[in-house]
């Protein structure tokens, strides 16, 4: 234990401690703030698995983290120069004052109004755009940097770490309300028309009345929990959750999470090709209560075990990839 300390304490500058304790500030305010979203939207319940699965994926990569930070120390550590250097200091510096400016709009909103979801989107953003420069601002100074590559920045490389354990509060924050209305009926009218299309490819009648299936046993009405805002969200989460403790190159991450978005609203449509087959065959009235939440379940389910299954095929190694070193950011 008290070598681990030692470690700690070599690579880990107090600049850079400050910046993460300074960072947890901020994701705990984040999740007081969140939680009433988590407690009365359904849609966004996923939350609660948040703030574990942040710290457990922290602790995952501690002994990377350490390393990177040591790198960032060591003499002859890579820094970004020239032209990449201006552009990375710009970058960070506008970050920042973004996120100052989104924090504190959030937080007056938030103290004036209660609980909103613009208040919680802005306290959010605003989290983000001062947590990750904050650590890039107080990572481990090196007495003899040499100029180098803007991915090749040390700094880079240990914020890169961090990514998921800030950017996944997005997902687990409530969109505004506009926004989330536009997304919902998008995809309700994609639900209803790719089923009344395959039901009339297959020769049994029905009829679309906006989003309300016409069958021969009753009326069939496609509700918002129907559209796979909450598998889509759900599904969002589990990906980047996935990329984050098993993948290592950032291109496969982000299609990971791609993949987990498509997964969502494909079997999102199962899900609503099943409820209406059962409809058709025993009546509307058959596919409320237990029919309707399992198939609900299902959908998550089904997602989850696709991107379990899709796994090593994602961690296979490519002859180009075999000499290259591992991303580590997210």
């Amino acid at each position: 234990m008290r070598a681990r300390w030692q470690k700690l304490a070599t690579a880990v500058t107090a600049p850079f401690l400050a910046a993460l304790l300074l960072g947890a500030g901020f994701l705990a305010f984040v999740t007081w703030d969140q939680a009433h979203w988590w407690r009365v939207k359904e849609d966004y319940s996923f939350g609660w698995l948040v703030p574990a699965f942040v710290a457990f994926v922290i602790y995952d990569r501690w002994s990377r983290i350490l390393a990177a930070s040591a790198a960032c120390l060591a003499p002859g550590s890579p820094r970004a120069a020239g032209w990449r250097k201006w552009l990375l200091g710009s970058s960070v510096g506008v970050l920042l004052a973004f996120g100052v400016l989104l924090f504190l709009l959030g937080s007056f909103y938030r103290a004036g109004a209660g609980t909103s979801h613009p208040g919680t989107l802005a306290i959010t953003l605003g989290m983000v755009g001062i947590s990750l420069p904050l650590l890039w601002l107080n990572a481990p100074v090196s007495s003899a940097p040499v100029p180098g590559g803007l991915l090749a920045d040390a700094r880079l490389q240990l914020t890169g770490l961090f990514l998921f354990p800030v950017l996944v509060w997005l997902v687990s924050a409530p969109m505004v309300s506009a926004v989330e209305t536009q997304l919902n009926l998008f995809l309700l009218r994609k639900v209803v028309t790719v089923v009344s299309t395959v039901f009339d490819v297959l020769g049994l009648p029905i009829e679309q009345q906006g989003n309300v299936l016409v069958l021969p046993t009753g009326r069939v009405g496609v509700e918002d929990a129907c559209s796979g805002i909450r598998s889509l969200t759900g599904c969002l989460f589990a990906g980047s959750f996935l990329a984050a403790v098993f993948l290592e190159r950032l291109w496969k991450k982000i299609l990971l999470v791609v993949v987990a978005m498509l997964l969502a609203f494909a079997t999102n449509l199962l899900r609503g090709l099943f409820l209406t087959a059962w409809a058709y065959r025993y009546g509307s009235a058959a596919i409320e209560g237990t029919v309707h939440d399992v198939a609900g379940y299902s959908v998550l389910g089904l997602t989850v075990a696709g991107l379990l299954c899709l796994l090593p095929l994602f961690n296979l190694k490519f002859a180009d990839e075999s000499a290259a070193p591992p991303a580590d950011s997210d």
